[in-house]
């Protein structure tokens, strides 16, 4: 029959009804993964409307996939870093909500001074084990929502779990009544969905899922998640790999609305931002990502280049405050130890870094020649040069007024003397065969004995 669509405003086809196919055996898709072999990529040229949500916003996973990635965070850490989450993702709130674990003591000692702060952003959510207990254990808590594993490829039922899809099925819609028994919210995280029967199993399950919400009045969260990273971002890719058909799958024969639903990946083949982007345009309200992308295996969604994909996207920071990064990226490397590969946008050491002398000459002339955008004024980190044998007069000179903050008439050309005499200095040292960059204490040394100390 003909349905007019709220959201199009136009008649479609409706009442489709997928029903759950309990096959015998497990569906692999060994076309597309063969797994002695890389994945394959198929594509049926079927596009789907782009279909943006009025409202977007991003969910932290940092103290759950996070923190299993990493050794266990203290709770003044994890205070700490809830503390910057709530400062960057703004008065609005776009950093929605963070899980938390909340097995151990000291889960919930750091659930508990989270919640005494009274920070209204982001939401603290849990996640657990489904069972009646750890449910009791979230609402004791005094948090409303939690997540649960609801694996939906045949990889984890047939293989993992050794039930049938039935099985699986109504094993999970128990779990779900538990929680709602509980007067939690659940949160439904279909692992592994970029390999699973998503019209054979994940829609008619989602369909369940649904008519189970509607019959106790408590919603119910779907998070579609890509476990293993194998979701891309091209619209005419075909299932199970598709995002946005994962999400127009979801919404348009499961009825999920967009505030229901949220995309979690991974960055295995190096897609995790694209394709996060992609739930956003698709359909999807939230994208969830964590400080740094620290996660399972490559890790997750880096939770700030989402920051930057929504202001691109929206033309604004709409009230986030990104010059929180840069305190989060020093306080993961100074306080907690954690090593930044140099070269990660937004975050790593070398990120607005030049080491070519042409770049520099370029800086020194009009930063905007070679930096992303004003990364003083956004992130509170101005572009930088390092010292080395391609650097030439112009990075030397660049790096003495970066460095020692010279201005206006103060500032050295590298057509000064001393950056000609520290230039000389610095081509004896790759003349005796050194190869790495210069450290700032050996130029500070070099300058210091060059101009008797005047320069501080």
């Amino acid at each position: 029959m003909l349905e007019r669509s709220k959201k199009s405003n136009l008649l479609e086809p409706g009442g489709f009804k997928y029903s759950l196919q309990d096959i015998p055996e497990p569906n692999l898709y060994r076309d597309q993964f063969p797994y002695d072999e890389v994945p394959k990529l198929a594509f049926n040229h079927r596009r789907v409307p782009m279909n943006m949500p009025e409202d977007i916003w991003i969910t932290d996973t940092s103290f759950r996939d996070g923190q299993q990635s990493m050794a266990p965070y203290t709770v003044e850490q994890i205070v700490h870093l809830y503390k910057l989450l709530s400062r960057l993702g703004g008065p609005y709130g776009l950093i929605r909500q963070s899980e938390f674990f909340v097995y151990t003591k000291k889960d919930r000692e750091a659930v508990e001074k989270c919640m005494e702060l009274g920070l209204k952003f982001p939401e603290i959510t849990a996640w657990i084990r489904a069972s009646k207990k750890d449910f009791q254990l979230v609402k004791d808590l005094g948090i409303k929502e939690t997540g649960i594993l609801v694996s939906c490829s045949d990889y984890h039922i047939f293989k993992k779990m050794g039930m049938t899809r039935r099985q699986a099925v109504d094993f999970y819609l128990e779990t779900i009544r538990d929680a709602f028994e509980a007067g939690v919210v659940p949160r439904c995280h279909l692992e592994d969905i970029t390999r699973a029967d998503f019209y054979g199993f994940v829609v008619p399950f989602v369909n369940e899922i649904h008519e189970l919400s509607e019959e106790a009045g408590i919603p119910v969260k779907i998070r579609a998640c890509d476990t293993m990273g194998y979701g891309v971002p091209y619209t005419e890719a075909s299932l199970p790999q598709s995002v946005a058909g994962i999400i127009y799958g979801l919404q348009h024969y499961s009825g999920v609305p967009s505030e229901m639903l949220e995309w979690h990946g991974h960055n295995d083949f190096h897609k995790g931002v694209a394709n996060a982007s992609t739930a956003w345009l698709y359909g999807s309200c939230a994208v969830n990502c964590s400080l740094l992308g620290i996660g399972e295996r490559t890790g997750n969604v880096p939770l700030e280049a989402m920051v930057f994909e929504y202001a691109t996207l929206r033309g604004s920071f709409d009230g986030m405050d990104p010059t929180a990064i840069t305190e989060i990226a020093r306080y993961f490397r100074d306080e907690m130890g954690y090593k930044i590969p140099p070269m990660t946008p937004f975050v790593g050491e070398n990120f607005n870094v030049t080491r070519a002398g042409i770049h520099a000459d370029g800086l020194m002339k009009d930063e905007e020649i070679y930096n992303i955008f004003d990364t003083k004024k956004i992130l509170g980190r101005a572009p930088g040069v390092t010292v080395s044998k391609t650097s030439g007069m112009a990075g030397i000179a660049y790096w003495i007024n970066d460095h020692y903050g010279l201005k206006g008439i103060d500032m050295m050309s590298k057509d000064s003397p001393i950056v000609a005499e520290l230039k000389e200095w610095v081509d004896e040292m790759y003349a005796d065969g050194r190869t790495t960059a210069l450290a700032n204490i050996e130029l500070e040394t070099k300058i210091n004995e060059l101009t008797g100390g005047k320069l501080k």
